[in-house]
């Protein structure tokens, strides 16, 4: 069976909106383009190691369910509910694919976990400040921006890896 995205293709951000506006706009591209890397592909395929690291398109859905979890639940939301794939205990937990998830389950997650990033997203206000243990104090508007660059490099491994697996390139 092949991986279709439950997304249609990403939504082209507004080129004039509010600050607010825009950068959820953008981290929603992001989200939706990361997902149009893996149409067509099967379970095999996802989960292929195509450079030396441990990255694979299942493993970038999964590491980026855990960054959603880490800065908008643990971050922004201020939870202390544990990450998924044993984060931070288990190292690269995310990417080892060693725990009988399918693509689609881990897909489900992934849109799942940014559901709820956007729910707390919502409630807050771009200046509100909260603390992380490497970074210090930093604002909402900070945690949407480095998300968006979270995604975008994620993306560019994704195509690389994608080319890779079977030739298929996006423009």
């Amino acid at each position: 069976m092949t991986f279709t995205s439950p997304l249609s293709h990403p939504v082209n951000p507004k080129a004039i909106a509010p600050e607010r506006e825009a950068l959820a706009q953008w981290l929603d591209y992001h989200r939706a383009e990361l997902l149009t890397k893996l149409d067509g592909l099967d379970e095999e395929q996802a989960a292929r190691r195509v450079l030396p690291s441990l990255n694979t398109l299942h493993g970038l859905v999964r590491h980026l369910t855990k960054v959603e979890h880490v800065w908008f639940v643990k971050v922004l939301a201020q939870s202390d509910e544990p990450a998924p794939f044993g984060w931070p205990d288990r190292k690269d937990g995310d990417f080892l694919l060693d725990d009988g998830e399918t693509l689609a389950a881990d897909v489900a997650r992934c849109l799942a976990a940014c559901e709820r990033s956007r729910k707390i997203y919502a409630g807050m206000d771009l200046d509100d400040v909260r603390t992380h243990h490497r970074v210090g104090e930093l604002d909402v508007r900070w945690v949407m921006i480095h998300m968006i660059e979270e995604y975008a490099q994620h993306n560019g491994h994704a195509d690389v890896i994608r080319e890779l697996i079977d030739g298929t390139t996006q423009s």
